[in-house]
């Protein structure tokens, strides 16, 4: 278990975590469990957030160990000033996991209940359940009920028009 800690710090001092481009200004959620090998994030804070400011949230699972969510990452830094207006409506909330995490060890916590990644999704109606692909995105209300069902896999959105055509929930 130390170890485990011992590398997310190293990670985060080196700046080879994920990370969403300061640009965005994005709700950082650490996991809250110590062990590299289960995650469990805590939802609250950023829906108590979103309720007050009356915004969606844009919620994204990175890692950063996984190279689809780097070039996830530097497309948005690269189209920042183009893509940030339509960000707005968003409160921007960024997970930052580990490939090593399976769905079977990453958990959700939200009004006090912890529920594994499949449950999480399938009480969110979301047909994803089956299989935990890094990065993911979820567009949620504040509730949080989901916007509208998101795609998996890399590369889905990776232009502008269709970063765009997702924040305006087109599908």
């Amino acid at each position: 278990m130390r170890r485990a800690l011992l590398a997310a710090a190293v990670f985060a001092a080196s700046g080879a975590w994920a990370a969403v481009p300061a640009a965005y200004e994005a709700m950082v959620l650490q996991p809250q469990s110590p062990d590299a090998a289960a995650m469990e994030f805590d939802l609250s804070p950023a829906v108590d957030r979103a309720r007050r400011e009356g915004r969606r949230i844009y919620l994204y699972l990175g890692a950063h160990d996984c190279p689809y969510c780097k070039r996830y990452e530097a497309f948005l830094d690269a189209h920042a000033a183009e893509l940030k207006p339509h960000f707005a409506p968003y409160l921007f909330v960024e997970l930052r996991g580990a490939l090593t995490v399976t769905s079977q060890h990453l958990h959700f916590k939200l009004a006090g209940r912890s529920q594994p990644y499949a449950e999480f999704m399938r009480s969110l109606g979301d047909e994803r359940a089956a299989r935990l692909v890094y990065p993911s995105v979820w567009l949620l209300d504040a509730q949080p009920k989901p916007l509208m069902q998101m795609p998996a896999g890399a590369g889905t959105f990776m232009t502008v028009p269709e970063q765009i055509e997702v924040l305006q929930l087109q599908q």
